[in-house]
């Protein structure tokens, strides 16, 4: 399996931060998600933010929906 410096996805440590802005609980993002139509347990999101579970392309748009996340921080930090 390909890896990014060693994980699964680049961008956990960037959602949880943003989740913890938030203050949203692993269970508040879950429901969030889910009524968006892309269901995601809490234990998905806690192995997708300790980048331990790949992050599909469409998950990761939702969540930046959801947390209010700038697309161009994600290029930073694959730069």
């Amino acid at each position: 399996m390909k890896r990014f410096r060693g994980n699964k996805n680049a961008y956990g440590e960037l959602i949880k931060e943003c989740r913890k802005q938030k203050k949203f609980s692993r269970n508040d993002l879950s429901r969030e998600l889910d009524l968006m139509g892309i269901p995601m347990s809490q234990d998905e999101i806690y192995r997708i933010e300790s980048q331990k579970l790949v992050l599909k392309d469409y998950e990761l748009i939702a969540i930046c929906v959801v947390l209010n996340i700038n697309f161009d921080i994600l290029k930073k930090i694959i730069q």
